[in-house]
């Protein structure tokens, strides 16, 4: 290893360099592009701070987005096709929007990317993940129609779609040895993206572990909790005191709200700097960051069926509980007594 001169005369080892870290964004699959929408309002980190590099401690990154990128057409490609031969080293590869089933049709292709110069048709996007999973240092799923289907991926569809783990597999690894990072959400909480990326970066830089994912691929210490635990509402339901009609400030579950089982940090981390969140302002929680998003959450708007049953069951000690702090509360915005002797 080099050593580099230092003041007072003495030697040290010079850190070994930074690679860079190109990443290849594929808009290509089945979406509606709303997950590169949102990860442009990303604060913590923003993708401008990212890409020009004003986190210490990260390799250079440099993004391929055909929204964000000025080269068009064969220019823009080129990385594409470079990364896909093995002649890109090392990439993150970002799937944006579901994969379609190339195979269950007789011609044509449901989604494409590109053309192929020999024949002159789209290139399938199946065919680009094929190509460039295998060289990719790791693989991210953008929101829920690439890691689980999603809206597109709904029973009776003609594209026979599906995320990415159904179309690699779910025991699928990098060539870093880097599971699918699936990254929920319709569309992805700006924050959750650009929090995963920057982990994944700080891990090729060597100062973090391996990225630590639960059973459906996710962060961790995103999708830990339910969207309840970190509800602003959650305090209502607990005294069973329920919203019947829009525009109220207690609890939605019997509303449609399916906050008390899904997993997802929105409550607590808002949506925008903080700011926002489906039950936070009034939206009931329809699922979206769940394997089974949409169909087992349908019809929208219906009260769960697990919360008919809970809610009977909180509803006495609920309305007693209430009852009693209502009756402390009163005692307590009265000053002591001996303050007006």
């Amino acid at each position: 290893m080099d050593l580099a001169p230092v003041p007072h005369g003495r030697r040290t080892q010079r850190a070994p360099a930074l690679p860079v870290i190109d990443i290849l964004w594929l808009t290509a699959g089945l979406s509606c592009d709303g997950d590169s929408i949102a990860m442009t309002a990303a604060t913590q980190p923003s993708i401008e701070d990212l890409l020009l590099g004003m986190i210490p401690g990260l390799p250079e990154v440099r993004l391929h987005h055909p929204v964000l990128a000025y080269k068009t057409g064969k220019d823009f490609l080129q990385v594409f096709e470079q990364a896909a031969e093995g002649r890109l080293e090392p990439f993150i590869l970002v799937v944006e929007g579901s994969v379609p089933n190339e195979k269950n049709k007789l011609d044509g292709c449901w989604a494409g990317f590109g053309t192929d110069r020999t024949t002159g048709q789209p290139i399938p996007t199946c065919d680009w993940i094929d190509r460039l999973a295998p060289h990719a240092w790791a693989v991210v799923a953008a929101g829920t129609c690439a890691a689980y289907g999603g809206i597109h991926a709904m029973v009776g569809n003609p594209t026979g779609c599906m995320g990415l783990p159904d179309y690699l597999g779910w025991k699928w690894q990098s060539k870093a040895g880097i599971p699918i990072v699936c990254v929920p959400g319709c569309p992805v909480q700006p924050d959750n993206f650009m929090e995963t990326l920057l982990y994944l970066l700080r891990h090729a830089a060597g100062t973090a572990p391996a990225i630590p994912l639960d059973a459906q691929l996710r962060p961790a210490w995103l999708f830990a909790q339910t969207v309840h635990e970190g509800c602003d509402r959650a305090g209502y339901y607990e005294q069973a005191d329920f919203a019947s009609e829009y525009g109220a400030r207690q609890c939605i579950v019997k509303l449609g709200c399916w906050g008390p089982v899904v997993q997802c940090n929105v409550g607590k981390r808002g949506w925008m700097t903080g700011i926002g969140g489906c039950a936070n302002v009034g939206g009931v929680c329809i699922g979206c960051t769940m394997p089974g998003f949409p169909d087992k959450f349908m019809p929208f708007l219906n009260e769960p069926p697990g919360a008919k049953l809970s809610t009977t069951a909180v509803v006495t000690y609920g309305r007693t509980v209430r009852a009693l702090r209502g009756f402390t509360r009163a005692s307590l915005n009265k000053e002591p007594d001996w303050r007006t002797q």
